[in-house]
């Protein structure tokens, strides 16, 4: 699939716009299983690979939010998607958000789990610990700050992280990846931040979704959103929502889509 584009696994079918999901930084379309598997009973879903990751490892737009988004709407192109529903964890959230604010009319419901760029500050001690940990031990050390403090990791998401770490070059693309995302200066570690009028620009509905133990991107991030933005705040939750919250994060896609009516 990488020598065409970017790697999706497609479940469902249906004419209407379909629901394309993008995961995190170094993690793969596997995080979406459980919530892609409930949500296509009436439409086609994509989880994508994204550049660098899994089986798009080989594809071009290996870099940040902004690369990766490029390389989307490539391949929606390809796939001949004019108009589709994102939902995005973490840095898929920030390459979502880009989508959007590129192609407005392309996006028709945006869906945004702790998204990268919301805000300058980033845990990059952590995240480096995490792109260079190659065994389960390491894994789970970085897991146990990403998710919520009393929620539980599971243990098939420990394996196939481990797997896709063992692959063939995937210690340099992820990173090649976290150099990508990380903006270094005087002042310290940033991340790169969209612009919040390109953000204040969507006309979109937009859920953004973050938990007060996140300890890799701050819960303040979700605070002075542009006005017709919806944020859902969880108590008790890390970073990690797709694993931790999955059944409100099904109910919150579903109102989101369900606004649009396509």
């Amino acid at each position: 699939m990488t020598a065409d584009g970017l790697y999706a696994l497609q479940k469902g079918e249906g004419d209407r716009p379909p629901l394309v999901f993008l995961h995190g930084f170094a993690a793969g379309s596997f995080v979406w299983l459980r919530l892609q598997e409930a949500l296509s009973a009436d439409r086609k879903t994509l989880a994508y690979d994204l550049p660098g990751h899994g089986g798009s490892a080989s594809s071009s737009g290996v870099g940040g939010g902004g690369r990766m988004a490029k390389a989307l709407i490539a391949d929606l192109d390809r796939r001949g998607v004019e108009r589709a529903h994102l939902v995005g964890h973490s840095m898929g959230g920030a390459a979502a958000a880009l989508v959007a604010a590129r192609q407005p009319r392309r996006v028709a419901s945006l869906t945004l789990l702790a998204p990268g760029g919301f805000g300058s500050e980033i845990n990059h001690r952590l995240l480096r610990r995490y792109a260079l940990a190659d065994n389960e031990q390491d894994l789970i050390a970085c897991l146990e700050e990403m998710f919520g403090w009393n929620a539980t990791i599971p243990w098939h998401f420990i394996s196939r992280l481990t797997a896709l770490r063992k692959t063939d070059g995937a210690a340099d693309r992820i990173r090649q990846i976290m150099q990508s995302i990380f903006v270094e200066d005087d002042a310290g570690v940033s991340q790169g931040v969209i612009r919040r009028e390109m953000l204040a620009a969507l006309d979109m509905p937009v859920k953004v979704l973050w938990g007060t133990q996140d300890r890799v991107l701050p819960t303040r991030q979700s605070h002075r959103l542009p006005p017709l933005f919806a944020a859902h705040v969880f108590e008790n939750t890390g970073h990690m929502l797709i694993e931790e919250r999955p059944e409100e994060v099904e109910i919150l896609i579903r109102q989101n889509i369900a606004s649009v009516g396509d």
